[in-house]
């Protein structure tokens, strides 16, 4: 429930002046007084408030001590009024002292008496019997306290508020046993304050989301079993069968719980729970072909003007042999796509169309825009979940733009099999299109740009061929990730007169591994060794690694930035498709002067630094890797594409 209000986070805001509060009526509800309006802290007044003046640099088992001192500076011990809430009732009730040491407040029920209750069974006399049983002490953050206009009780309601919070979102009953060598705060509180925030933004899928509270809920359950053992075999001094059983459960309840507890901290942790990968729609089945054997296109709107209707039968509900074909209507192009099975068809007519949820394609079927890419747009509504997730084993989207605002997941994402985007225009907001391991994606003729990180990312083992497309504006353009120490074949890119231009990065990055050869110190003697024509400009990290090597080419003549790409491909027969082998016969000769540079990115290495790594790793007992081979394996085919006015260079290496 407390996921589910709205967002009021601010990271950056400096200090706003004044501690006046607002008042609200505790759930619409006009029976009790107005309360102080604490619920909607920004990020970095909570953030502030626990870090420079309740825990600090506090360990974990000094958390509760810590709390008690913020609280005695600044909670006024007695005068104030506040509803005691619980999940069965609400009373008033009035606080005349404060165990700081406990958290609790000694109370008394006001007068008049104001109670509300599920049941309606709780009456004056089952209250004071209740608060007799407790010793007239309650729990400070079960308390909201009641609004007061002079500003006295102000940083009351706040520091109640913090430990509220901090309680329902923050602690874990398992933290008390952290180590002391760390620091509570930075450990804990930071990466837990940030996803709880982060989850308030729907910066964070809601899938994912899901599985942190399923383990969440899994860690603490098996944490009370694991406390109910371990209580049990202290109290028992025998040393009996029964207990060595005990131990045994205890070890495995134990094992458990750590299991769950490092899954949270990867999730809790905003750089590891992207690393890692959230894949939830990866293993996604297919529905196969009907049962009855029929292919069926779908038809988005359900209602058009006949005019559009005629049009439409004529070009495309019409095809030669329409035996076995079926036609449905349907409201949203969303609804179209989850009733697909293999072999069908969807035409969208023009339109915007705004859908709330996943398209989730596991099937092979053709998406389709019956227009230009402008006339038929489909907007994604909601920002934490994903736009397309492709698994089939042939799929093709075609004239469509994919429009995305505010959103953080990526705007298509290729599990497996084989995509073709063909005509589309994709405008991004996090991530663009990522080609996963032993998928395949053909882009041709589409235009993505936007992307606050990458606007195409190519994982190893995948094949991504790129046609006639523009990738502009995008943190960086083109992401190849080759992990070349790992047990997975480099991808195999083809790239034909594409545009990579105005990026904030590079047009293109490879990311892959420091290889035994490579240190710091190789880094800067130069690049040759890779890229013989490239000028280099290292940036390194603080730690030395990860760090980029940077490389911007050298321009022909003064004032082009402008690098082409041709010319280099595999000499094998049957890898060059024959749209291709028209474009290599295409070529004119001001096209192989200009591309020749990138030929030698692609194809060449130094001899100079060839010789220094191999013999370097012969001391060493290793063989090198030639990075030629390693390049002309990954580069199917290169021709004519040109990299423009990014803003680091055309190119550059990531390691890590």
């Amino acid at each position: 429930s407390d996921w589910s209000a709205d967002s009021w986070s601010d990271y950056g805001s400096p200090d706003k002046p004044g501690t006046t509060l607002a008042r609200t009526v505790p759930d619409g509800n006009p029976l009790f007084p107005d309360i102080f309006h604490t619920d909607r802290l920004l990020f970095y007044e909570r953030f502030k408030a626990y870090h420079d003046y309740i825990l600090a640099d506090c360990k974990a088992s000094e958390v509760k001590q810590f709390i008690a001192d913020y609280l005695g500076k600044v909670l006024e011990p007695s005068g104030w009024q506040a509803i005691w809430r619980t999940d069965v009732f609400e009373v008033l009730v009035g606080v005349v002292d404060v165990n700081f040491s406990t958290l609790k407040a000694v109370v008394q029920l006001s007068e008049p008496f104001l109670c509300e209750s599920k049941d309606g069974s709780f009456t004056l006399e089952c209250m004071q019997e209740l608060l007799e049983l407790k010793e007239h002490q309650i729990l400070l953050q079960e308390l909201w306290v009641v609004y007061d206009e002079s500003g006295e009780f102000d940083q009351t309601a706040l520091a109640i508020e913090h430990v509220r919070f901090f309680y329902r979102c923050i602690w874990r009953t398992w933290d008390e046993e952290e180590e002391d060598e760390f620091d509570y705060f930075v450990r804990c509180v930071e990466p837990r304050l940030r996803l709880h925030y982060d989850v308030l933004e729907h910066r964070v899928p809601s899938g994912l989301v899901a599985d942190y509270q399923n383990l969440l809920s899994q860690c603490e359950e098996l944490y009370e079993k694991f406390l109910n053992v371990r209580n049990s075999i202290s109290n028992n001094d025998s040393d009996s069968e029964a207990e060595n059983v005990s131990m045994v459960e205890g070890l495995k309840l134990y094992d458990k719980v750590e299991h769950l507890k490092q899954k949270l901290k990867l999730i809790e942790n905003p750089l590891l729970r992207y690393v890692f990968g959230y894949q939830k729609y990866g293993s996604l089945q297919a529905k196969g072909a009907r049962p009855r054997g029929t292919k069926v296109i779908h038809v988005v709107p359900q209602t058009m003007p006949a005019s559009l209707l005629h049009q439409l039968t004529r070009d495309k509900l019409c095809p030669e042999s329409c035996e076995g074909i079926e036609v449905q209507f349907h409201c949203d192009p969303l609804a179209a796509v989850n009733a697909c099975y293999e072999g069908d068809r969807v035409v969208i007519c023009p339109g915007h169309y705004v859908v709330d949820g996943v398209f989730c394609i596991a099937d092979s079927v053709e998406l389709e825009g019956y227009g230009l890419p402008e006339d038929v747009v489909i907007e994604k509504e909601g920002k934490g979940e994903n736009f397309f997730e492709c698994t089939g084993a042939n799929i093709k989207i075609s004239n469509l733009r994919l429009l995305q605002i505010d959103a953080v997941e990526g705007i298509l994402n290729v599990h497996r099999g084989k995509t073709t985007l063909e005509n589309c225009v994709l405008q991004c907001e996090t991530t663009g299109i990522t080609v996963r391991t032993s998928a395949e994606l053909l882009m041709k003729n589409s235009d993505l740009y936007g992307a606050k990180g990458a606007g195409l990312e190519i994982y190893p083992g995948s094949a991504c061929t790129l046609l006639h497309n523009g990738i502009h504006h995008c943190k960086e353009g083109i992401l190849v990730k080759n992990f070349l120490d790992e047990d997975y074949e480099a991808p195999k890119i083809t790239m034909v007169n594409n545009i990579i231009h105005n990026n904030e990065g590079y047009g293109m990055v490879l990311v892959r591994p420091v290889r035994v050869s490579e240190t710091t110190d190789d880094a800067a003697q130069g690049t040759k060794g890779i890229f013989p024509f490239l000028e280099e400009t290292p940036k390194t990290s603080r730690s030395g690694i990860p760090r980029f090597l940077d490389w911007d080419v050298q321009p022909t003549q003064a004032g082009d930035e402008t690098a082409c790409a041709e010319g280099f491909r595999q000499e094998q027969p049957g890898c060059v498709t024959d749209e291709l082998e028209l474009y290599k016969r295409a070529e004119t000769s001001e096209q192989a002067e200009n591309n020749s540079e990138i030929a030698q990115l692609l194809g060449a290495t130094s001899a100079k630094k060839s010789q220094m790594n191999k013999k370097r790793l012969s001391k060493l007992g290793f063989m090198a890797a030639d990075d030629s081979l390693i390049l002309q394996e990954m580069f199917v085919f290169v021709e004519g594409n040109q990299f423009k006015w990014n803003g680091k260079g055309s190119f550059g290496i990531f390691l890590f």
